[in-house]
């Protein structure tokens, strides 16, 4: 019962609204189902199976909301969510940013759902592995990964005449390779809707290659370098930038998109031509949902087009407040590339760092966006356009803002997964210049 199709979604919630006493009220359906396989030291160490299925009512008198969640689904325990709901409603304060629920919608199907990944089994998992795991003994590594997969749906009803639905499936591949003396280090990580686009040999074949390559590591000075950050690195450097993307954090002085004196920086140039980052729930690297949790749909949409600030996100309320339209967080986050290969950014490079990963990543400065943070598993020292030797890892202090007004090159976008938020995005290999080192570290 975990995964519901669009009728019996539908079906279920407009029952839930029957049993509603409230002035408005509002029920999300959630479920999921799949699989995954951990494995470390070349074994594997737990597989299991996942199903859930869940709802939270939400009911409002005037301007007070309450909500109760439930993962049984007779008639009985559907009213007893709902009138428990209800009383935690009137027992609430009210929300001063309450905003009326939106009435009756039309949305576009969206690309999400692909049956082959539906379809995976624990046989089909165990394959998979297989593949990493011999990769890894032949090049006389140990391994440690986790591969997942899911096939969820969402739903949404209100007392409004609002439905909304969605199904989706992913898949996810992380690995790690070192050798036995803990002494060198490689990753890498795939995140895909289609599974047939996962390769698990090859990205073995990627990461044992780059803890074989980073056996030896020496130590450099610290300092600003040209940096080639490989997708997954860029990623990890990029995801806090992202969640600045927002309107009101702007426009209160909480974030870089702060205007010093008040007010954002929408119309401002702050990034290098070369830079432009959208959304599009249809891209089919990284389909994303049609619609959002409060009934506004999603759309392509340029977040910042050659280094320009184009849009901000504006909830109901701050749009309210500012007099302007709503504009949704994005569903999904894209950079727009370039045709460079990694090779050619090598070759193009007279003195650089190739960073396959970043990691620990930490605020420093909210209002210019400075991060600090550490290389790991494959740094590697470049010189008159070769990969000389492998080096220690080093402690950064960067902005992505201004690291973005330092693009020289950009790659083709790959699909990277962030484990530290389990989010995708589509983000390119890019070179960049004057990227600050403060110190080494020992780390593998």
């Amino acid at each position: 019962m975990s995964i519901l199709n669009k009728e019996e979604a539908r079906k279920l919630l407009q029952k839930v609204m029957s049993y509603s006493k409230a002035d408005a009220c509002e029920a999300g359906l959630t479920g999921s189902e799949g699989g995954n396989i951990r494995y470390a030291r070349n074994a594997i160490s737990t597989s299991g199976d996942v199903s859930t299925l869940s709802l939270a009512v939400t009911s409002t008198f005037g301007k007070k909301s309450g909500t109760a969640t439930i993962n049984e689904f007779d008639d009985a325990a559907l009213q007893r969510v709902v009138s428990r709901s209800e009383e935690l409603a009137q027992l609430a304060p009210e929300n001063p940013e309450y905003m009326p629920l939106k009435g009756p919608a039309e949305f576009k199907e969206a690309i999400t759902y692909v049956p082959a990944t539906a379809a995976m089994t624990p046989d089909s998992r165990a394959e998979a592995v297989a593949k990493s795991i011999n990769v890894a003994k032949e090049a006389k590594l140990e391994a440690a990964g986790f591969l997942e997969n899911t096939t969820g749906f969402d739903a949404v009803m209100n007392s409004k005449g609002l439905f909304a639905y969605n199904q989706d499936t992913d898949v996810i591949f992380s690995i790690t390779t070192r050798n036995e003396a803990g002494t060198a280090s490689g990753y890498a990580a795939r995140g895909y809707n289609d599974v047939s686009k996962l390769d698990t040999f090859a990205a073995t074949k990627i990461s044992a290659s780059k803890a074989n390559g980073s056996l030896g590591a020496r130590a450099i000075e610290p300092g600003k370098y040209t940096v080639i950050l490989e997708p997954v690195a860029a990623t990890y450097m990029l995801e806090n930038m992202f969640r600045g993307l927002d309107a009101r954090s702007a426009d209160e002085g909480r974030s870089f998109m702060s205007k010093p004196g008040g007010g954002n920086r929408l119309g401002e140039k702050l990034m290098d031509d070369k830079v432009t980052i959208y959304s599009d729930p249809f891209n089919p690297e990284l389909p994303s949902s049609t619609w959002n949790s409060e009934g506004f749909p999603l759309q392509k949409r340029t977040w910042i087009d050659k280094g320009v600030v184009k849009n901000l996100a504006y909830s109901q309320f701050w749009a309210k407040q500012k007099n302007l339209e709503p504009v949704p967080n994005p569903g999904n986050i894209i950079m727009a590339g370039g045709t460079a290969s990694l090779e050619v950014m090598i070759k193009s490079t007279e003195r650089g760092i190739l960073v396959s990963r970043l990691w620990y990543i930490r605020m420093v400065d909210p209002q210019t966006l400075l991060l600090t943070g550490l290389t790991r598993d494959g740094t590697f020292y470049i010189e008159n356009g070769q990969i000389k030797f492998p080096i220690k890892n080093m402690r950064f202090n960067e902005s992505p803002v201004i690291m973005l007004n330092n693009v020289e090159e950009l790659g083709k976008p790959e699909r990277s997964i962030s484990v530290e938020s389990y989010r995708s995005y589509l983000i390119p290999p890019m070179k960049i210049r004057d990227f600050t080192f403060t110190s080494l570290s020992d780390a593998v």
